[in-house]
Protein backbone atom coordinates (compact mmCIF):
# COMPACT_ATOMS: atom_id res chain seq x y z
CA UNK A 1 0.00 0.00 0.00
CA UNK A 2 1.39 3.26 -1.06
CA UNK A 3 1.97 6.17 1.76
CA UNK A 4 0.75 9.64 0.95
CA UNK A 5 3.47 12.04 0.67
CA UNK A 6 1.08 14.82 1.62
CA UNK A 7 1.56 16.71 5.42
CA UNK A 8 -1.31 16.90 7.67
CA UNK A 9 -2.20 19.90 8.82
CA UNK A 10 -0.95 22.03 5.43
CA UNK A 11 -3.47 23.93 3.55
CA UNK A 12 -2.91 22.23 0.48
CA UNK A 13 -4.14 19.03 2.31
CA UNK A 14 -7.15 20.65 4.20
CA UNK A 15 -8.40 21.57 0.98
CA UNK A 16 -7.46 18.97 -0.59
CA UNK A 17 -9.73 16.97 2.19
CA UNK A 18 -12.55 19.20 1.96
CA UNK A 19 -13.01 18.72 -1.77
CA UNK A 20 -12.72 14.67 -1.11
CA UNK A 21 -15.33 15.39 0.85
CA UNK A 22 -17.53 16.98 -1.41
CA UNK A 23 -16.92 14.75 -4.01
CA UNK A 24 -18.13 11.83 -1.83
CA UNK A 25 -21.22 14.13 -1.25
CA UNK A 26 -21.89 13.35 -5.23
CA UNK A 27 -25.27 14.21 -5.76
CA UNK A 28 -25.85 15.95 -2.69
CA UNK A 29 -24.37 18.94 -3.98
CA UNK A 30 -27.59 19.40 -6.56
CA UNK A 31 -30.13 19.49 -3.14
CA UNK A 32 -32.28 17.44 -1.23
CA UNK A 33 -36.06 18.12 -1.18
CA UNK A 34 -37.62 19.53 1.89
CA UNK A 35 -39.18 16.24 2.72
CA UNK A 36 -35.87 14.35 3.25
CA UNK A 37 -35.25 16.44 6.58
CA UNK A 38 -39.03 15.94 8.06
CA UNK A 39 -39.02 14.83 11.66
CA UNK A 40 -41.50 14.02 13.88
CA UNK A 41 -41.09 12.83 17.26
CA UNK A 42 -43.59 12.04 20.06
CA UNK A 43 -43.04 11.51 23.88
CA UNK A 44 -45.57 11.15 26.83
CA UNK A 45 -45.59 13.80 29.01
CA UNK A 46 -44.38 12.36 32.46
CA UNK A 47 -44.85 13.91 36.01
CA UNK A 48 -41.38 14.63 36.02
CA UNK A 49 -41.44 17.06 33.26
CA UNK A 50 -44.11 19.53 34.79
CA UNK A 51 -44.49 22.15 37.03
CA UNK A 52 -46.70 21.98 40.51
CA UNK A 53 -49.91 22.29 38.80
CA UNK A 54 -49.01 19.88 35.61
CA UNK A 55 -48.45 20.99 32.93
CA UNK A 56 -44.76 20.33 31.07
CA UNK A 57 -42.39 22.68 32.20
CA UNK A 58 -41.29 25.50 29.18
CA UNK A 59 -37.59 24.15 29.39
CA UNK A 60 -38.34 20.29 28.81
CA UNK A 61 -40.58 21.51 25.49
CA UNK A 62 -37.31 23.87 24.44
CA UNK A 63 -35.23 20.54 25.00
CA UNK A 64 -37.58 18.97 22.71
CA UNK A 65 -37.58 21.06 20.40
CA UNK A 66 -34.02 21.83 19.84
CA UNK A 67 -33.35 17.75 19.51
CA UNK A 68 -36.73 17.59 16.94
CA UNK A 69 -34.51 20.86 14.84
CA UNK A 70 -31.29 19.27 14.90
CA UNK A 71 -32.59 16.14 13.70
CA UNK A 72 -33.80 17.51 10.63
CA UNK A 73 -31.29 19.89 10.26
CA UNK A 74 -28.65 16.80 10.41
CA UNK A 75 -31.01 14.84 7.77
CA UNK A 76 -30.86 18.13 5.35
CA UNK A 77 -26.73 18.40 5.65
CA UNK A 78 -25.49 15.00 6.72
CA UNK A 79 -23.23 17.05 8.98
CA UNK A 80 -22.77 18.03 12.54
CA UNK A 81 -24.81 20.96 13.33
CA UNK A 82 -24.93 23.11 16.44
CA UNK A 83 -27.54 25.46 17.52
CA UNK A 84 -26.91 29.13 16.18
CA UNK A 85 -30.26 31.27 17.45
CA UNK A 86 -33.95 30.62 18.06
CA UNK A 87 -36.11 33.37 16.85
CA UNK A 88 -38.92 33.13 19.19
CA UNK A 89 -40.50 30.55 20.69
CA UNK A 90 -44.71 31.02 21.35
CA UNK A 91 -46.08 29.00 24.06
CA UNK A 92 -49.94 29.10 22.96
CA UNK A 93 -51.63 26.03 25.12
CA UNK A 94 -50.44 23.88 27.64
CA UNK A 95 -49.77 20.24 27.56
CA UNK A 96 -51.00 18.51 30.50
CA UNK A 97 -49.04 14.95 32.36
CA UNK A 98 -50.27 12.26 30.61
CA UNK A 99 -50.71 14.08 26.99
CA UNK A 100 -48.63 13.05 24.38
CA UNK A 101 -46.34 16.05 22.83
CA UNK A 102 -46.11 15.66 18.95
CA UNK A 103 -42.95 17.35 17.86
CA UNK A 104 -42.81 18.48 13.92
CA UNK A 105 -40.15 20.20 12.08
CA UNK A 106 -38.14 20.61 8.54
CA UNK A 107 -35.63 22.58 7.06
CA UNK A 108 -37.68 25.94 5.38
CA UNK A 109 -34.66 27.23 4.18
CA UNK A 110 -30.78 26.82 3.95
CA UNK A 111 -28.39 29.81 3.36
CA UNK A 112 -24.67 29.21 3.12
CA UNK A 113 -23.54 27.10 6.05
CA UNK A 114 -26.69 27.53 7.79
CA UNK A 115 -30.43 26.88 7.45
CA UNK A 116 -33.42 27.38 9.36
CA UNK A 117 -35.90 24.83 10.69
CA UNK A 118 -38.85 25.16 11.56
CA UNK A 119 -40.97 23.02 14.68
CA UNK A 120 -44.33 23.01 15.66
CA UNK A 121 -45.99 21.19 18.50
CA UNK A 122 -49.11 19.74 19.12
CA UNK A 123 -50.72 17.86 22.22
CA UNK A 124 -52.40 14.85 22.11
CA UNK A 125 -55.01 13.69 24.68
CA UNK A 126 -54.67 10.29 24.83
CA UNK A 127 -58.17 9.41 25.71
CA UNK A 128 -59.93 11.82 23.19
CA UNK A 129 -57.43 12.12 20.47
CA UNK A 130 -57.56 15.60 20.40
CA UNK A 131 -54.59 17.86 19.23
CA UNK A 132 -53.67 21.47 19.81
CA UNK A 133 -51.44 23.72 18.87
CA UNK A 134 -48.92 24.18 21.19
CA UNK A 135 -46.05 25.96 20.39
CA UNK A 136 -44.05 27.54 17.46
CA UNK A 137 -40.69 28.09 16.89
CA UNK A 138 -37.32 29.03 14.01
CA UNK A 139 -34.25 27.41 15.27
CA UNK A 140 -31.11 28.08 13.25
CA UNK A 141 -28.27 25.47 13.05
CA UNK A 142 -24.68 25.89 11.33
CA UNK A 143 -23.41 22.71 9.63
CA UNK A 144 -19.54 22.06 11.27
CA UNK A 145 -16.96 19.56 9.66
CA UNK A 146 -15.39 16.88 11.72
CA UNK A 147 -12.89 19.67 12.22
CA UNK A 148 -15.57 22.09 14.07
CA UNK A 149 -15.51 24.42 11.23
CA UNK A 150 -18.67 25.32 9.19
CA UNK A 151 -18.94 24.12 6.50
CA UNK A 152 -21.47 24.66 3.20
CA UNK A 153 -24.90 22.78 3.33
CA UNK A 154 -26.71 21.69 0.23
CA UNK A 155 -29.32 23.39 -1.55
CA UNK A 156 -32.82 23.13 -0.30
CA UNK A 157 -35.62 21.57 -2.90
CA UNK A 158 -38.85 22.93 -2.63
CA UNK A 159 -41.29 20.77 -3.47
CA UNK A 160 -44.93 22.22 -2.75
CA UNK A 161 -46.38 25.76 -2.55
CA UNK A 162 -46.05 25.04 1.58
CA UNK A 163 -42.67 24.75 1.05
CA UNK A 164 -42.11 27.79 -1.50
CA UNK A 165 -44.24 29.67 1.51
CA UNK A 166 -42.14 28.90 3.98
CA UNK A 167 -38.68 29.57 2.65
CA UNK A 168 -39.42 32.99 1.46
CA UNK A 169 -40.72 33.43 4.85
CA UNK A 170 -37.49 32.41 6.42
CA UNK A 171 -35.75 34.62 4.43
CA UNK A 172 -37.86 37.46 5.41
CA UNK A 173 -36.87 36.71 8.86
CA UNK A 174 -32.95 36.01 8.26
CA UNK A 175 -33.27 39.77 7.05
CA UNK A 176 -34.60 40.80 10.30
CA UNK A 177 -31.97 38.51 12.28
CA UNK A 178 -29.53 40.28 10.19
CA UNK A 179 -30.49 43.78 10.55
CA UNK A 180 -31.18 43.12 14.27
CA UNK A 181 -27.17 41.99 14.75
CA UNK A 182 -26.01 44.84 13.19
CA UNK A 183 -27.80 46.93 15.28
CA UNK A 184 -26.55 45.08 18.25
CA UNK A 185 -23.10 45.66 17.24
CA UNK A 186 -23.60 49.67 16.36
CA UNK A 187 -25.02 50.00 19.95
CA UNK A 188 -22.47 48.23 22.01
CA UNK A 189 -19.43 50.07 20.05
CA UNK A 190 -21.15 53.29 20.65
CA UNK A 191 -21.56 52.19 24.74
CA UNK A 192 -17.86 50.22 25.05
CA UNK A 193 -16.34 51.74 21.96
CA UNK A 194 -15.13 55.63 23.96
CA UNK A 195 -13.55 53.45 26.66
Amino acid sequence: MAKSKRKIGTKANTEADRKSANAQRGSESAGRPVSASRTQMVEVVLPQDANPIGNILGGRVMHLMDIAAAIAAHRHSHSYVVTASVDYVDFRNPIRVGELILLKSSVNRVFNTSMEVGVKIFSENTLTGEHKHTTSAYVTFVAIDANRQPQAVPPLILETEEDRRRWREAGERRAIRMAHRAKKKTSEFEAYGNR
